[in-house]
């Protein structure tokens, strides 16, 4: 291949606007760029001088998908400063929450923005005139994930009902179980979508980066552990501790992207968080149905091809399924292990700082607040998943566009295969600019 640019100005299938610009000469990647072009959006800013309780809600406008995610990070960092413990029948409600968010952005990133690659489709529309049962099927799943949402956190996106110490209302019985029931029902789909996921081809390459995700002892934690892990580096650390989040990741500017890049501190490195990296850390404490799934995809850890972060958010959807209606018929027995209420536990206002840690469905969400003696935010950063994503993103480009012009593809095939990656990274660049 001669000296060739490719220019994808707005990747197409993705939330928010980045462009890719690579540079080929003489079978070599000169340039490769992953440009955000979003601008900023201010939200660290704008809380500044809001009391505590308002955090959350205007956090939770970083995003749609994930707003219950920014919900429970707020509050837990809240929480810290103000030596909040909850019971655990509110920790199981805010479980059942963000999974809830993971059922609706796995659903639509998976068959909105990753199945026409696959399927030779210009969009999701033509998805729907050729198999509109599985199209009919992927929105019950989205539509599942939003009612879960609605269901526990009072509404489908923004939720209202989680608050500092608790919730301020619940579901009756009833509808914990009429809500298991659904999700049993779906898990058939979900198993189908494993399978056909696992049946796409992609090209054979390994990231060159390190993997972030929560970590705890035989579970697998989305929204109740300090823990973060650097698997390749085996960097434990608590992300609240002085030298936690802010200690081990490294945001820095470049100057072709208006989101910050971040690496490992501690080895230079950038890497990936998200679903693949969660499996990787996790994978002992999937549910036996995801594991089963997960194994007849080929999708063992270690695994390091960015592009089976598809499969790997596929498993997962199957884990929630499994793991929340299981949460929601515990929560049901009344004299069970979460017997008690969720009801807002009593605490004290006080000046502090605290890092709320959980995991989004794109991957690891940290949020910093510092609080003054009334409760009014003096300082905060949020760290999103694709912000930290974005320099092992475009490391993985590089890597990608090296093998396909070793392997002698043309422009049209590498720029293809460079928009699908992107994708599969399941990037929010909105996010990336908070």
């Amino acid at each position: 291949m001669s000296k060739t640019a490719i220019s994808v100005d707005h990747i197409a299938r993705v939330e928010g606007h980045g462009n890719v610009h690579l540079t080929i000469e003489g079978g070599q990647v000169v340039t490769c760029e992953m440009n955000v072009v979003e601008p900023a959006r201010l939200f660290e800013s704008m809380v500044v001088g809001r009391k505590f309780a308002d955090v959350p809600y205007i956090a939770s406008r970083v995003c749609g998908i994930c707003s219950a995610s920014h919900v429970i990070t707020d509050i837990l960092a809240i929480e810290r400063v103000f030596g909040v413990e909850v019971t655990d029948r509110t920790r199981a409600l805010r479980e059942l929450l963000v999974y809830g968010s993971y059922l609706q952005n796995h659903a639509s990133h998976l068959f909105v923005f990753a199945a026409p690659d696959f399927l030779d489709m210009a969009s999701v529309f033509p998805l729907a005139q050729a198999n509109p049962a599985l199209f009919d099927s992927a929105l019950g799943l989205k539509a599942l994930g939003n009612e879960l949402c609605n269901l526990v956190g009072g509404r489908s996106i923004h939720p209202i009902t989680a608050v500092v110490g608790g919730f301020t209302h619940e579901p009756t019985r009833d509808e914990y179980l009429a809500m298991a029931d659904k999700l049993d029902a779906e898990r058939d789909f979900a198993r189908q979508v494993v399978d056909l996921f696992r049946s796409f081809t992609v090209p054979a390459i390994a990231t060159q980066g390190d993997m972030l995700a929560m970590v705890a002892d035989g579970r697998y934690p989305v929204c109740d552990s300090r823990d973060a892990r650097f698997l390749g580096a085996g960097v434990t650390f608590d992300a609240d501790e002085a030298a936690g989040a802010a200690g081990q990741i490294e945001e820095y500017e470049v100057p072709h992207s208006a989101a910050l890049f971040a690496r490992c501190r501690q080895t230079a490195t950038p890497y990936f968080t998200g679903a693949l990296a969660r499996i990787n850390a996790s994978w002992g404490a999937l549910s036996q149905e995801a594991k089963v799934a997960a194994a007849k995809a080929g999708l063992r850890p270690p695994e390091r091809n960015p592009y089976l972060n598809n499969v790997a958010q596929a498993v997962e959807v199957l884990d929630a399924l499994a793991r929340c209606a299981e949460l929601c018929r515990r929560l049901a027995e009344p004299d069970g292990e979460f017997a008690g209420d969720s009801q807002p536990v009593a605490f004290e206002v006080r000046a502090g700082k605290g890092t709320g840690f959980t995991e989004a469905p794109r991957g690891a969400l940290f949020h910093e607040l510092e609080l003054d003696e009334a409760g009014r935010v003096v300082h905060a950063t949020i760290m999103t998943p694709t912000a930290q994503n974005c320099a092992n993103l475009e490391a993985d480009m590089r890597v990608l566009a090296e093998k396909l012009v070793a392997d002698g593809a043309e422009k049209p095939e590498v720029q293809l295969e460079v928009e699908k990656l992107v994708r599969a990274y399941d990037p929010c660049f909105s996010c990336s600019v908070h």
